[in-house]
């Protein structure tokens, strides 16, 4: 076995690189191809998440091997080899081994004991063995993988431990109010009909929301899906509609999920923005209630703002010019109706001389108001309209290269509008929307940030203890298959020389009949059986222990085996998929 990985997850590199490197179904297939087309890689396959990136693959040289796979995961990944090299990480022969298990089981998992990896790991086998890249061992390996798996989440609870990644995600929508209570009544926009979308839909039927839209470029599945729903029993509301309807659906929603293979955004800030200013204005009857959670992460809630943007546009279509309740007096009415006009008409705000400082307070990277001019003007000077206008022009990759500080802040109220659940990668939705008043956003990177202060569960040191008992089983059993085709070379030799040795019997005593013939024959095969029988067992059992490879070939030298027999036994074995010998095939 010379089994080598190479890959990146969320452990060794940053989510914008994650983002970047993503597969797509073609690349994947193009991956496969190539890399079997590549010299050192006999067979293998791709393990692509949203977390992680690995390629597997049975090759005969480790250092040319790790060459060639890093190369080929930069060239169809998109990320440049120098770029991509710091983040990739490399396992061999039993450390991938140990590896695959502990993903399989959730260990690596970014919410540890998740389950949904163990479809992730079938998918990848079903994809090689489709392509034809997956041999003996790619699919011994992760036949095994998704039996250790099994048998970590029945015989522990590694699931108390961790929760699917849709789960963990509405907790973090929820903060510290319980997801059952958070959802009830709700209506929720799930975008995308795929299996993470499918989990989500089915998460969000099961905690209590009221009503479920799927949306989907292919209808059909996203009618499959909200009839699905609607048979589960949980007696929510299900329905579907195009993706075209989505803009809309965003004005009468509280909760979107949104996990597509797009590999553009799906919702923009404007698109988010939009939803929200209009559902505001409409009433909270035309866009469900907003609810007060308190906020703990900068990039998963929305940044304060002294008034939202419901409460301007309230104030303006009613055509007064008089400030909305709770602002401090004193500010001109004329200058607000101004500043409103102004943001609404997307223009810049530098003609706000005669707006006094009620209380200014600039955001962390900033920009002392919204997304694009429309939101928490209120209560903001003009110097700070003006540096609005200056960050505005140097656009959102300007603020993206202010110095990351702590995600930490100090905890407060909001009334959130409309909470989002990004777990796509590359991601579906803006990352700007966070800055939008009224919106909460959590991603793929969020929960990275809030998985790291998960506490670990005691019944992860008992899964580690499977991982390891597994990986020896594992390896055991493959030296020991590799040692097979040797021993069945040897027998084979072994009744050849039987059958001569019986031929030249028979032309020294011709005169004997049948039956001494037959008893002659079987006496000879029982000395040859008897005398193999020991150092053959023997043999197996030692190539089973680690460094046991070397046997396989001090027995083809003592008995001088013809290396073209072995290999013919080899690839027959290999051909026969019922071979009772495999002992590492899955039942």
């Amino acid at each position: 076995m010379s089994l080598l990985v190479v890959g990146l997850s969320h452990r060794s590199a940053p989510v914008s690189v994650l983002e970047r490197a993503s597969l797509s179904a073609d690349a994947k297939v193009k991956l496969l191809h190539d890399t079997l087309a590549a010299e050192p890689a006999t067979e293998a396959t791709v393990l692509a998440t949203c977390n992680r990136i690995e390629l597997y693959a049975d090759v005969d040289k480790f250092h040319a091997g790790v060459a060639e796979l890093s190369t080929l995961l930069a060239q169809h990944s998109g990320v440049a080899l120098e770029e991509l090299t710091p983040y990739l990480y490399v396992h061999y022969e039993d450390r991938a081994v140990h590896h695959l298990f502990s993903v399989a089981c959730g260990l690596d998992s970014m919410v540890v004991g998740e389950g949904q990896i163990l479809g992730q790991i079938k998918d990848a086998l079903a994809l090689g063995q489709e392509l034809h890249t997956a041999g003996r061992l790619i699919n011994d390996l992760f036949q095994q993988a998704l039996r250790v798996g099994k048998r970590a989440h029945s015989e522990t609870g590694i699931d108390r431990a961790g929760q699917s990644l849709v789960t963990f995600g509405l907790e973090q929508l929820a903060v510290r109010t319980p997801v059952a209570e958070w959802a009830a009544g709700k209506r929720a926009l799930v975008i995308g009909a795929g299996s993470m979308s499918s989990l989500a839909a089915a998460t969000l039927a099961r905690v209590g929301v009221a009503e479920i839209v799927v949306a989907n470029r292919t209808a059909d599945r996203a009618e499959r899906l909200a009839e699905i729903l609607v048979a589960s029993g949980t007696g929510v509301r299900a329905s579907a509609v195009p993706m075209a309807a989505v803009p809309d659906e965003l004005t009468r929603v509280d909760v979107v999920v949104s996990c597509t293979g797009a590999t553009g955004l799906v919702l923009t800030a404007d698109d988010v923005l939009d939803a929200v200013s209009w559902g505001s204005a409409a009433g909270p009857d035309a866009a469900g209630a907003a609810w007060s959670v308190p906020v703990t992460e900068r990039g998963s809630a929305p940044d304060p703002a002294p008034q939202s943007p419901a409460g301007l546009d309230s104030a303006d279509a009613a055509g007064s010019a008089q400030a909305p309740a709770g602002l401090e007096s004193g500010l001109d009415s004329d200058v607000l109706a101004r500043l409103v006009a102004a943001a609404r008409a997307g223009g810049r705000l530098a003609d706000a001389g005669a707006a006094r400082t009620i209380s200014a307070t600039p955001e962390a990277d900033g920009c002392p108001v919204g997304p694009d001019g429309r939101s928490a003007l209120t209560g903001v000077d003009a110097n700070s309209l003006e540096l609005h206008g200056t960050w505005a022009d140097q656009g959102e990759a300007a603020a993206q290269r202010q110095p990351r500080r702590s995600t930490r802040t100090p905890a407060h109220a909001t009334t959130v509008r409309l909470a989002l659940l990004d777990l796509a990668m590359p991601r579906d939705i803006d990352a700007a929307v966070h800055r939008i008043p009224g919106v909460r956003l959590v991603d793929i990177e969020s929960l990275a940030e809030a998985s790291a202060d998960a506490p670990m569960a005691a019944d992860v040191d008992a899964v580690r203890g499977i991982v390891a008992q597994e990986v020896a089983a594992f390896g055991a059993a493959q030296r020991a298959a590799h040692i097979t085709p040797t021993v069945v070379a040897l027998r084979a030799m072994a009744a050849e020389v039987v059958a001569m040795e019986v031929a030249r019997l028979d032309g020294r005593v011709p005169d004997l009949d049948e039956r001494q013939r037959a008893e002659v024959t079987q006496t000879v095969r029982r000395v040859v059986d008897k005398l193999l029988h020991a150092p053959t067992v023997r043999v197996k059992q030692l190539a089973s222990e680690p460094g046991g490879a070397g046997y396989a070939e001090a027995l083809r030298e003592l008995f001088d085996l013809d290396p073209q027999t072995v290999a013919s036994v080899s690839r027959a074995d290999a051909a026969d998929p019922m071979n009772d010998d495999d002992p590492g095939r899955a039942s």
